[in-house]
């Protein structure tokens, strides 16, 4: 099996035609088990670093899958393209009165996947419990800091204390591990970060900091203003002890990190270095966007529409080949180091994370 290396540009050859079964592959040898569904570009926050204070142009309810349609396309993903796991996200995914619905559907998909929930975790305190019984089986919570006034000022919402009452909600719940993903400010973040691990581990939560990418609807990221996963780890060294994890990495793309204190390993941290460290030869994710389009990389310039396809009476082997067909094409990788990145056209909101 050929795989690509790491930070390699993102190329475009001739293609064969995509196999008509067996694993989710592309052409580099890559298999696609984890799918992630965005469920709506609606969100509730407004943070800087992916969308204008006024919001967006929302896409239109027909545009948007019904729940029918989802649920049609979860069944083909699991049981004809050998999807594991589901991830739903937004926008924000707990702005969708039906998520219950949807996680309870894809629980009852055989073989069953893990699914996992992106949330900003405003609405989380409410609906943690609901969706655990649902069948729901973990969740990450997007918080970049635990200071309110920096909460404030990066999300345009003073909603830090909702947060945190729904990461509770979730351990109380048993959606564990519960995962906190950050992105940080180019300003304070080197500071928040050490303040969301030391939280973290009083809480028992697993924290992952992201680098910041080149999704924001304004299109105004800089690279040379973007904190990297080595300033992360100069500054938390600088108060913890921190060493590689020894458990193999695999197709995760969290660097993992042990903490120490002086009774041993207290708690782990995750660094995703998206832009500094591309991790593209382990990619093994496809997405579903909320109006039903299929991208094969968060950096796609192209998507696969099989909400049309459904709509004129598809069947299951035709979008089972449309959707093999989008994943076949995939680029070695995200192409945000090449010399003519372009950025993608729709926001992480649209996307989904």
């Amino acid at each position: 099996m050929t795989v690509v290396a790491l930070g390699v540009p993102s190329v475009h050859r001739p293609l064969s035609p995509a196999p008509a079964d067996g694993p989710l592959l592309d052409t580099f040898g890559r298999v696609a088990t984890d799918l992630r569904v965005s469920l709506t570009d609606l969100c509730n926050l407004r943070c800087t670093y992916c969308m204008p204070a006024e919001g967006l142009d929302w896409l239109p309810g027909d545009q948007k899958l019904q729940l029918d349609e989802l649920a049609r396309l979860l069944r083909i993903a699991v049981t004809r393209l050998g999807i594991t796991s589901v991830r739903f996200t937004g926008g924000e995914p707990l702005v969708v009165p039906h998520l219950e619905e949807v996680v309870a559907a894809t629980a009852a998909l055989h073989p069953r996947p893990e699914i996992t929930l992106t949330t900003n975790g405003v609405g989380l305190a409410r609906r943690a419990a609901a969706l655990k019984e649902a069948g729901l089986d973990r969740i990450n919570v997007s918080l970049d800091t635990v200071d309110a006034a920096h909460f404030a000022a990066i999300t345009r919402r003073d909603r830090l204390a909702d947060v945190l009452a729904g990461l509770s909600a979730a351990k109380a719940a048993g959606l564990s591990p519960v995962k906190v993903n950050a992105v940080l400010d180019p300003v304070t973040g080197l500071e928040d970060a050490v303040a969301l691990l030391r939280f973290c581990l009083e809480h028992g939560y697993q924290l992952r900091i992201i680098e910041q990418m080149p999704l924001d609807a304004d299109h105004s990221w800089q690279r040379d203003r973007a904190i990297s996963a080595d300033g992360v780890l100069t500054t938390l060294r600088r108060h913890f002890t921190l060493t590689p994890d020894p458990a193999p990495r695999g197709s995760a793309p969290a660097a993992l990190w042990q903490v120490h204190d002086e009774s041993g390993v207290a708690g782990r941290v995750g660094i995703i270095a998206s832009v500094s460290e591309a991790f593209c030869s382990a990619c093994d994710r496809t997405r579903l966007t909320a109006d039903g389009q299929v991208r094969n990389c968060l950096f796609a310039r192209d998507e696969t529409d099989l909400r049309a396809l459904l709509r004129t009476g598809a069947d299951d082997a035709a979008l089972e080949a449309a959707w093999r067909a989008a994943m076949w094409a995939k680029a070695a990788g995200h192409g945000i180091n090449d010399p003519d990145f372009v950025q993608p056209d729709r926001p992480m909101s649209a996307i989904g994370g």
